[in-house]
């Protein structure tokens, strides 16, 4: 009885190289941040559920403007979601000639502790005058470090995809036309604020 000879066929996969470069950032204009704190998604949360809703509350800028604040497990140190900064270095790279949805999954920015980079400076209070949905007039505390603030990025990033100098470049016009935070230029036509350069 005769039988069909087999043939064996050697794949060969190309190898995948994973790395990790670090930068650091100087904020050149002041970082306002604005963390959506528990008790407002428990309000939020609330209103969904059709539960009764107290009357309004007393305004306490303070305690408005430190949950505005993203904070370590220390309570003492303070940063900004990683995630953030990637936003910003996609966005960055569509100005390049990037497909952004290639670079999502060419990098990610590492954070230094739960979802956070820390921010090195000291938050201060500030008082905006916004304008609600329903276009209601409202003051908000919020945080703001001053130009000058720092950040230190770990990036880890596929080589194979993309490199440590194209990364320095997705960052640098990340700062310069996106930045990060509120009433930054990629979500306001006046925002000037959360621009950084390469340190």
């Amino acid at each position: 009885m005769r039988t069909k000879k087999q043939t064996e066929t050697t794949i060969e996969i190309p190898k995948v190289e994973i790395a990790m470069v670090k930068f650091r950032v100087r904020g050149i204009t002041p970082l306002i941040v604005s963390r959506f704190s528990e008790k407002a998604k428990q309000m939020m949360l609330d209103r969904q559920m059709k539960k009764a809703i107290a009357g309004k509350e007393a305004k306490n800028p303070v305690e408005q403007y430190e949950n505005s604040l993203y904070k370590f497990a220390d309570g003492k140190r303070t940063g900004f979601p990683a995630v953030g900064f990637k936003a910003a270095m996609v966005r960055g790279g569509k100005q390049l000639g990037f497909v952004m949805t290639d670079l999502r999954g060419s990098f990610h920015v590492m954070a230094d502790e739960g979802d956070l980079v820390e921010i090195h400076g000291e938050p201060h209070m500030r008082e905006d005058m916004v304008r609600l949905a329903n276009n209601v007039a409202d003051v908000r505390f919020r945080g703001e470090y001053h130009a000058g603030w720092e950040a230190e990025l770990t990036i880890q990033y596929f080589k194979n995809a993309i490199s440590a100098e194209q990364l320095a470049q997705l960052l640098s016009i990340a700062g310069f036309s996106c930045g990060i935070g509120e009433w930054r230029p990629e979500k306001s036509n006046s925002g000037s604020y959360g621009l950084f350069e390469l340190a």
